[in-house]
């Protein structure tokens, strides 16, 4: 038991939630993996690489929870140039499956957006933390500052990965609104995003489908995309649905009409061999196939409850800097298990976003559990301040005792020196 206390520090229900997670994602990835098995035949292997990838992003949590909350600063900071100037080179780089989402080094791939996603986060906890003045207000600079930083970053992932730039601006704009940024320039800033959002969404809807001469190959894509949910939502008989075009949309609804209260049962999906990606974008429509509406109600709850307890956390933490980071890495895993469980039940359109620590996935998962790793630092700082300020010492955790003096630099970048 002490070995096990000295190990898992930090918010013992935030790894209690980890580990449910990780479970419900062993189980339902060795049944929705079907389709991968038929041409090899080894029904083990794919839900062996996914156990093995839970496996290392389990040690990734337990390094980077031993790591002082504080050194994050200085790796977003870095990490943000590289991030940017990857993603220039992926968008000049091969199409995988019609998109430039993937980088291969040493013959290994991985998402370079989700470095990104990570870093701006970063970035932006930084620059809020950084600009709170005396009286509790922000300083001027911050917003342009981290709307600019936002704004690049976005751009840079939107021609191959719309719904990925959308969440992570989505994402931003809470942290903006968590940090006491003025809610006129918040309220401006969704007014033109969402005005840019109907433009692209009507050249979507009039260019023709032959866009990759011009270098808009994802275009296609999205008018399709569009399409499927404009009819998924229209009455349509069901002697004239077209399930061939409507295949993975008309699947995971069979799949959720078909369950019941408790589902069919682990292994007993019927519509796991039709969706194409049963094991990744659809897999909380086989959740609920195989363990019901309580099934995934219970998924819902334990996204939920990440979200309370990190916000828990965010509240005791005593520098500016440890409760933003704790809440932008917080929200932007929520906010992807959302937007993929509105996917799979047909309120939003297809977006492949995976389902954190559910889906089959590589990047996804181990930039999950980095971010986790990061949340169960700050509340490993805030249990020793806890224990110090019990035994009558004085805790010294403020984030200022490392950005004054390795951050210097920083700071005059920042406020425009």
């Amino acid at each position: 038991m002490d070995l096990l206390k000295k190990l898992f520090k930090g918010d013992k229900v935030i790894w209690v939630i980890f580990f449910l997670l990780c479970m419900i994602s062993i189980i339902e990835v060795f049944s929705a993996s079907s389709s991968l098995t038929y041409g090899t035949g080894n029904h083990w292997k794919p839900v062996a690489q996914h156990t093995s990838i839970l496996l290392v992003g389990t040690l990734i949590i337990l390094l980077v929870h031993n790591i002082n909350y504080r050194y994050f600063q200085i790796g977003g900071i870095i990490l943000y140039p590289v991030s940017a100037v990857v993603l220039l080179f992926v968008l000049a780089s091969h199409k995988i499956n019609g998109a430039s989402r993937w980088l291969s080094i040493f013959g290994v791939q991985f998402q370079p957006s989700e470095i990104a996603k990570m870093a701006l986060i970063i970035c932006v906890a930084f620059i809020l933390a950084r600009s709170q003045e005396s009286d509790g207000t922000i300083n001027k600079r911050a917003f342009p500052t981290i709307l600019g930083l936002t704004i690049i970053t976005c751009l840079l992932i939107l021609p191959e990965n719309f719904s990925t730039s959308a969440l992570l601006f989505c994402v931003i704009l809470l942290m903006m609104f968590i940090g006491h940024i003025q809610l006129r320039k918040i309220i401006y800033t969704i007014l033109g995003a969402a005005g840019l959002g109907a433009i692209l969404i009507m050249i979507a809807l009039l260019m023709p489908q032959k866009n990759k001469d011009i270098g808009m190959h994802r275009m296609s894509t999205w008018q399709g995309r569009i399409a499927v949910f404009k009819s998924h939502n229209q009455d349509v008989p069901a002697a004239q649905f077209d399930i061939e075009n409507n295949n993975q949309v008309a699947h995971a609804n069979i799949a959720i009409a078909t369950s019941n209260i408790i589902g069919k049962m682990p292994g007993n999906s019927t519509q796991r061999d039709f969706l194409a990606q049963a094991y990744s974008d659809f897999i909380f429509a086989i959740i609920i196939e195989e363990l019901g509406l309580l099934g995934g109600l219970f998924v819902v709850i334990l996204y939920v409850w990440l979200l309370i307890r990190a916000g828990r956390i965010a509240k005791k933490a005593r520098g500016n800097f440890a409760s933003m980071l704790v809440m932008g890495l917080t929200l932007m895993m929520v906010s992807q298990a959302l937007m993929n469980m509105c996917v799979a039940v047909g309120l939003l359109p297809v977006t492949g976003q995976t389902l954190p620590f559910i889906s089959k996935g590589g990047t996804s998962t181990i930039v999950n559990c980095i971010y986790l790793g990061m949340i169960l630092s700050v509340s490993r700082y805030i249990q020793s301040s806890e224990a110090e300020k019990h035994d009558g010492i004085t805790p010294n955790i403020d984030d200022s005792s490392i950005t004054k003096e390795t951050l210097e630099s920083d700071d005059k970048i920042i406020n425009g020196e």
